[in-house]
């Protein structure tokens, strides 16, 4: 008999012991989550001032990229006239998606796979529809179900401030590549404000468009060889604009997201260092009682 009871009274005083090592295991876990959420916390703070300084940046080269749109938009809006509304949609069309290599900047990217995917699942069964992307993020949210529609796409984009240079590598690779199209559009996200930002479609038209437009006439010596050379030219020049304002939205929305995660991050350790100090709290109260229960014991 008292064999047994020293075996009770043995597994009785283990039992305090295992939730106390539960306990101090709660608060070693704690502890962890807290110091990674605190350099989660740092990495976004940096992140922020980096977008911060991109995109004062990128803001000023903006200013003077939107003369190369609005003079191209410009010439198709004069020879378009009134812009007559047809219900006939051409049977070859061509999207050239702007988008980058790099992400945590929102839905920027998103915005232009979802308008994509919306032109894609929305048109007639006898117009055919070829993408261009400019950028992996763009080819990446529409590789599994459009993959058959992408002809080219372009990466390394986004890690410096685009140039014109690489709007011209771009509009070489798209009349290079063979593609016979009868209408396109650049489907970019224009900058609004830095919290704000829009998703837009370009007209771009090939050459043989262009030829047909009856207010062509109203200009002076224009050949054919003038005209090849524009429409060659006034691609580079819509691409490259919305290459900047693309660039300019990315940056303001990285810079917006990441000052939301800097804050939701502070929320986070507040909450995580009061859950530390009362768990802690709870063990010490828990060793205090065991201590004194067991001097009154004796």
């Amino acid at each position: 008999m008292l064999r047994a009871g020293t075996t009770k009274l043995a597994q009785a005083a283990q039992l305090p012991v295992c939730e106390q090592q539960r306990g101090m295991a709660t608060l070693k876990d704690i502890s962890i989550r807290l110091k990674s959420v605190k350099n989660i916390q740092k990495i976004t703070k940096s992140m922020k001032m980096v977008a911060a300084a991109k995109y004062a940046k990128a803001e000023r080269d903006l200013k003077g990229a939107r003369v190369y749109g609005v003079g191209s938009t410009a010439f198709f809006d004069n020879i378009d006239g009134k812009k007559e509304e047809s219900t006939e949609q051409k049977k070859k069309q061509l999207l050239v998606l702007m988008t980058s290599d790099r992400g945590l900047c929102g839905a920027v990217h998103s915005s232009i796979a979802r308008e994509a995917k919306s032109i894609l699942n929305n048109k007639p069964a006898d117009v055919d529809y070829k993408l261009v992307c400019i950028g992996d993020k763009s080819r990446a949210a529409l590789q599994r179900l459009f993959a058959k529609h992408i002809v080219l796409s372009g990466s390394e984009i986004g890690r410096a401030p685009p140039t014109f240079e690489d709007a011209a590598i771009a509009a070489d690779a798209i009349l290079n590549s063979g593609l016979d199209f009868e209408e396109g559009n650049i489907v970019f996200n224009k900058f609004k404000s830095v919290v704000s930002y829009q998703t837009s479609k370009l007209p771009i038209l090939p050459l043989e468009a262009v030829k047909a437009k009856e207010a062509l006439n109203s200009y002076d010596s224009v050949d054919d060889d003038v005209l090849q050379s524009y429409t060659e030219y006034a691609l580079a020049q819509l691409i490259y604009y919305a290459m900047k304002e693309n660039a300019t939205s990315e940056q303001s929305s990285r810079m917006t997201a990441m000052d939301g995660a800097s804050k939701n991050a502070g929320e986070m350790i507040s909450k995580l260092t009061l859950a530390f100090n009362r768990t802690r709290q709870a063990v010490i109260t828990r060793e205090l009682i065991e201590i004194i229960s067991g001097a009154a014991a004796v």
